[in-house]
């Protein structure tokens, strides 16, 4: 197997974390953007470079000597055009080999939003690439909702009664990590789990991995906004949030699709073994 130099923005993330070691474990090398000033040496195959994703500091040292590319908006931006276009623009200038962009599930139904404006900049750019657009994370029971599990043992978002095909954002790093060192090219590809679930059956799963009785409160928007504003969110994200669940409390996130398993080879994880796993998260 061919080894690259890629570039991974957002290594820090949910996805970006796991990413980072399953392209290291491969023996690529690998280079991750940070907020952070760098002061450490590079780890095995693992190196930071400091970006400024808002003034766009550090940007064309980070792309040097990198032949493929992972791009992603981090969390709490609302717009993710001006984030992402910078980076398209440098991928571009210096040619890479491939990108491989991650925005989410339905961006694709507006063509003025700014996921879908960052989407078609890639497509128009000439630059081969493959977009992913992820289904809600699984992984969302164990950060943005667990605050609610832990203190009240309550699911609290305003989802109403919808399904939602979520996905194991481990089986994400795995098909970006696929993409990016395969040759799938200019393919737009939907991510989901392999079964839809409304919040009630999520809690009925939580409950069983944990021993605990864990529920489902569907809480008015403006709760979960408060909330949000809260915890340090900006209210442009916490606004962009409450759309998007708009949309899956309209039964917009329910579709399964077979991506995972077309690009993978295997089926995609289920929630009863993502709950098994991240048992102690609730705990």
């Amino acid at each position: 197997m061919k080894r690259y130099r890629i570039l991974v923005v957002g290594g820090s993330g949910t996805v970006g974390s796991e990413l980072l070691r399953r392209l290291a474990d491969d023996g690529h090398s690998v280079r991750a953007t940070t907020s952070k000033k760098v002061t450490q040496k590079a780890e095995g195959n693992i190196e930071r470079a400091h970006v400024d994703i808002l003034t766009g500091d550090g940007i064309t040292n980070a792309f040097e000597g990198i032949e493929r590319a992972f791009l992603m908006s981090p969390t709490g931006y609302a717009d993710q055009f001006s984030i992402l276009s910078p980076l398209i623009h440098e991928a571009k200038r210096r040619g890479m080999e491939k990108v491989v962009l991650m925005t989410a599930m339905g961006v694709d139904a507006n063509e003025s939003g700014p996921y879908r404006r960052a989407e078609i900049e890639l497509e128009k750019s000439g630059l081969a690439y493959n977009i992913v657009r992820p289904n809600w994370f699984m992984q969302n029971f164990n950060s943005f909702w667990i605050q609610g599990i832990r203190e009240q043992c309550k699911i609290l978002v305003p989802g109403g009664n919808a399904k939602v095909s979520f996905i194991d954002a481990r089986d994400i790093s795995s098909v970006v990590a696929t993409l990016l060192t395969t040759d799938n090219e200019n393919r737009a590809f939907n991510l989901t789990g392999p079964e839809a679930l409304n919040h009630d059956e999520v809690a009925k799963v939580l409950s069983a991995a944990t021993g605990k009785t864990i529920t489902y409160q569907n809480i008015e928007p403006v709760v979960l906004k408060s909330g949000l504003i809260a915890a340090g969110l900006a209210e442009d994200f916490s606004d962009f949030l409450l759309a998007i669940l708009g949309f899956l409390r309209e039964g917009y996130n329910a579709t399964i699709t077979n991506e995972v398993a077309e690009i993978l080879g295997r089926a995609p994880t289920g929630i009863k073994s993502y709950a098994e796993d991240y048992r102690n998260a609730w705990l």
